[in-house]
């Protein structure tokens, strides 16, 4: 088993616990900060050791290290700045060496940061060297639009780690992991990272890199935040319970990992392998495109097919964990068999495979998934989580050019749709640009309903849903009017034809 990163396991909550009740009785007489969803995540890793061998948050000479080198102030191998970032008017407040209580949900306080500097980082040099620049990637947005203006760098007093109401048998820290494998005298273990649902080919690869490195398999996969619009992760573990049923008996393992992504492709590469050497792996499987997200709006790739693969080799001595690239693989009908895609002639050799866009198609549109592709309680499971289009819920919200009496035509369109049955509950949904309110709109999209909305919100005000639809005469509108002065008999018939079409209603 290797040694963790920096040569120590910075487990700050086995450090600090003789001083924990102190910390507490302090904690309570200190400035807060409440954390943020990602700052919760980081917080996790720093204060379990998983971020070995950060004690703290970045201060500025470590960040601007790893910001333009890789490497924190001493050389020491580090890819992502880990920040405490805060608005302008917090940083204010702040004096180095003040100490702050750090808080969960506003309520639970999880350790004492000790200041030592507040700094105001250059965010588009983190944006280049880190992400690459391009303003569509998710973490330069997120840098952007949602980080603060300061980073607050110091040292961190674990009191508890943050709180989980789920899945707690599964959430092993990384001493909890060494020594679960130390029990089970695994000396050589390869890590498997997913923020996706895993079906039978994901089975096969790391069954055949477990073969391929005599090792035993940890199937690790992320359960803090991840790419926007990925599968919620009470649906993938629930799949991932079902898949580790599918390995030989001892040979694979699963734990959860509470990391907040940043989609940082080749460096977050890097990161993932430090962070599965602190948890005991001695090989770590790095896929094609490993951590990237994708392409951005103009069809280019944010990163190379490789790079992350590449950068991650020509760390390898430093790391001390073997690289496993991650060989695709495929199913062979005529063989019944999964085999490496590169070592077979296609043009000979009959191939099938899904496409993850294929797949979400078939998801919405209630189509078969075959048993060659995945396991039936694994589509079952997926099916609950992503129902068929008749099964979704929708928002219909009228444009703001419709001349149509809003309060007659939302009484037409319930009527409507009250006659065609099918279990979908509907509603009109008044909001008076109440944010509340709005919030509730993808709650509502996602349990099923059918919501017709009189009026549109506030350009000012976001709705994050899905399936919301806008009927109109201008260019925006989804349901398209001829005019806006339009019969409510004639909207009425558009909309119903418009929901057949997109396999809402099934006639």
């Amino acid at each position: 088993m290797p040694a963790p990163h920096g040569g120590v396991l910075q487990d700050l909550v086995a450090r600090d616990v003789s001083k924990r009740d102190a910390l507490l009785s302090e904690s309570q007489n200190l400035k807060q900060w409440n954390l943020t969803a990602r700052q919760i995540c980081d917080i996790e890793l720093i204060l379990n050791g998983g971020f070995s061998p950060l004690t703290g948050f970045l201060t500025e000479k470590d960040y601007l290290g790893v910001v333009t080198k890789s490497r924190l102030s001493d050389g020491t191998l580090w890819t992502m700045p880990i920040n405490l970032d805060v608005p302008e008017s917090f940083a204010k407040t702040v004096q180095p060496n003040e100490r702050i209580t750090l808080l969960q949900d506003g309520t639970i306080p999880v350790a004492i940061l000790t200041v030592a500097d507040v700094y105001k980082p250059d965010k588009n040099l983190e944006a280049e060297e880190v992400f690459r620049g391009d303003p569509e990637h998710p973490a330069i947005h997120y840098l952007f639009n949602t980080a603060g203006e300061y980073y607050i760098g110091g040292s961190l007093e674990a009191i508890q780690l943050p709180q989980h109401y789920d899945y707690p048998g599964l959430r092993k820290t990384p001493a909890q992991l060494r020594l679960e494998f130390q029990s089970r005298q695994w000396d050589r273990v390869v890590a498997f990272q997913t923020r996706n649902p895993m079906h039978r080919a994901h089975r096969e690869l790391t069954v055949r890199a477990a073969r391929e490195t005599n090792a035993k398999v940890l199937i690790h996969p992320v359960v803090g935040l991840t790419k926007p619009g990925d599968i919620d992760h009470h649906t993938r573990v629930r799949v991932y319970q079902e898949i580790i049923k599918r390995y030989p008996s001892g040979l694979a393992f699963l734990s959860l990992l509470p990391l907040a992504m940043r989609m940082g492709g080749d460096r977050e590469a890097v990161w993932h392998a430090i962070i599965r050497k602190n948890y005991g792996a001695s090989h770590f499987i790095v896929g094609r495109d490993h951590a990237g997200p994708g392409s951005n709006s103009k069809g280019v790739d944010f990163y190379g097919p490789y790079d992350a693969q590449e950068l991650v080799e020509s760390y390898k001595n430093e790391l001390d964990i073997e690289v496993v690239p991650f060989r695709m693989v495929t199913y062979l009908p005529d063989e019944d068999r999964y085999a490496p895609i590169d070592e077979i002639d296609t043009s000979v050799t009959r191939t099938l495979n899904i496409s993850g866009t294929e797949l979400r198609r078939r998801l919405r549109d209630g189509g078969e998934i075959p048993e060659w592709f995945s396991y039936p309680e694994v589509v079952r499971i997926l099916r609950e989580s992503n129902p068929p289009r008749p099964k979704q819920g929708f928002a219909l919200v009228f444009d703001d050019d419709l001349k149509a009496d809003r309060e007659q035509l939302s009484i037409a369109l319930l009527s409507t749709f009250l006659q065609f049955g099918g279990g979908r509950h509907y509603k009109i949904f008044n909001h008076g640009d109440n944010s509340a309110l709005l919030s509730l709109i993808p709650d509502f999209v996602q349990s099923g309903t059918g919501l017709i909305i009189p009026s549109r919100w506030n350009k000012d005000q976001k709705v994050a849903s899905p399936n919301v639809y806008y009927i109109g005469h201008t260019h925006e509108a989804n349901v398209k009017l001829a005019s806006a002065d339009e019969t409510i008999f004639h909207i009425v018939q558009k909309v119903v034809l418009f929901l057949e079409d997109n396999h809402f209603i099934q006639f």
